[in-house]
């Protein structure tokens, strides 16, 4: 079976890593890899080199990123990104029995859309989920609607993939869990030592993980509440801070300018690192106090490592959580009494929402027992 998978980005391509694993591995597969986005980038860390250090075969590499951050250069991303993929599809029409593409992205949409004329078969990863404070969620709704395959985080998602695909394709909407939480079993962390000697940061000391992405349905609010933020941070002087920079979205680069200026400000505790590699950031999320800011991993992953979340804004509004996920205003108060409360209670249980017991090999299983690739 001939197979394809779409990554713009270190963060589909940290959660994609178990399936790509079984796929190598398998000899039922034959695996390819399309890179895009800002894994060509110098600015967002070049992270192709990732891939390409794991052995990965990159079928393609197609360049259509514009740094720019506002609506009119996201906009004109996506026509470029479209734009590309036709030429792309066109060769290769022929060459796929199905291409795996994950998420919510802009880019991703552009890439998926461009093969819908070409009659390219999609299998979606992430769908039917809900995140009303960012533009994503119309994408991550049509690229469901895009695809022939669709492998929910969770049966709420099903059954939301369910009724959005009515009757069409709804034989394929398959619940088989979060692919990143396949990483923790197959990826061995750093220890303490090693972390240290690789970026340069001390997770015996208390640490906060902090991540904030712009939000891009409100988007004339992403400065003020990301200096709201970073002021609240310098309150909380007990613990370091470890921020993992933003996405390529609609304002990232104000939001990512003020996080570098706070940096420079604060380096006697405050670290910055612009790919950390799944590696790098399962192990400080499994030695940090807590989680902070408005990332899915907050939402999906920390649960698995006992840590509890502060998930702040409406980036990830609607998206379900766990019980360690707790919600606060972009307002330096409203985190300061989530912080308080996490600090007076008892670690959370290890309980996942979004855990079904191994993603990757279910989903190998599904392509295996449908024979997709004789339909």
């Amino acid at each position: 079976m001939r197979i394809a998978v779409l990554t713009s980005s270190r963060a589909d391509y940290g959660i994609y890593q178990p399936l790509l694993r079984r796929l190598e591995k398998d000899p039922f597969f034959d695996l390819e890899i399309i890179v895009f986005g800002t894994h060509l980038s110098r600015q967002y860390g070049y992270t192709i080199s990732n891939i390409q250090e794991d052995g990965f075969i990159i079928a393609a590499k197609i360049e259509s990123l514009i740094l720019g951050d506002t609506p009119e250069a996201i906009s004109s991303a996506i026509g470029l990104t479209t734009l590309k993929f036709s030429s792309l599809w066109a060769a290769k029409k022929e060459h796929y029995d199905l291409v795996f593409c994950l998420g919510d992205r802009y880019e991703m949409y552009a890439a998926v859309s461009a093969g819908i004329p070409f009659n390219i078969k999609f299998a979606h990863i992430h769908g039917g989920e809900k995140t009303l404070g960012a533009i994503d969620n119309t994408f991550r709704h049509c690229i469901s609607l895009m695809s022939d395959y669709h492998f929910a985080t969770t049966e709420i998602y099903a059954d939301r993939l369910r009724q959005l695909l009515e009757t069409e394709n709804n034989d394929h909407v398959y619940n088989v869990g979060s692919l990143s939480l396949d990483n923790i079993a197959d990826v061995e962390l750093f220890s303490l030592k090693e972390f240290k000697e690789h970026f340069d940061i001390d997770l015996t000391k208390p640490t906060i993980l902090f991540t904030w992405h712009p939000e891009t349905v409100d988007t004339e609010t992403n400065v003020s509440n990301i200096k709201e933020i970073l002021e609240t941070l310098t309150q909380l002087e007990n613990y370091r801070v470890v921020i993992t920079m933003p996405n390529a979205d609609t304002m990232g680069n104000r939001v990512r300018h003020e996080i570098n200026q706070f940096v420079s400000q604060n380096k006697n505790r405050i670290r910055s690192v612009e790919s950390f590699g799944i590696k790098g950031y399962f192990t400080c999320l499994k030695h940090c106090s807590f989680v902070m800011g408005n990332s899915s991993s907050g939402i999906i992953e920390a649960a698995s490592f006992g840590k509890y979340v502060v998930n702040i804004g409406n980036r990830q509004k609607g998206r379900a959580s766990g019980l360690n996920v707790l919600h606060a205003k972009a307002d330096k108060n409203s985190i300061l009494k989530v912080v308080n409360k996490i600090e007076n209670s008892e670690p959370p249980q290890k309980e996942n929402i979004y855990y079904n017991g191994g993603a990757a090999d279910k989903i190998l299983q599904i392509l295996k027992t449908t024979n997709y690739n004789r339909q």
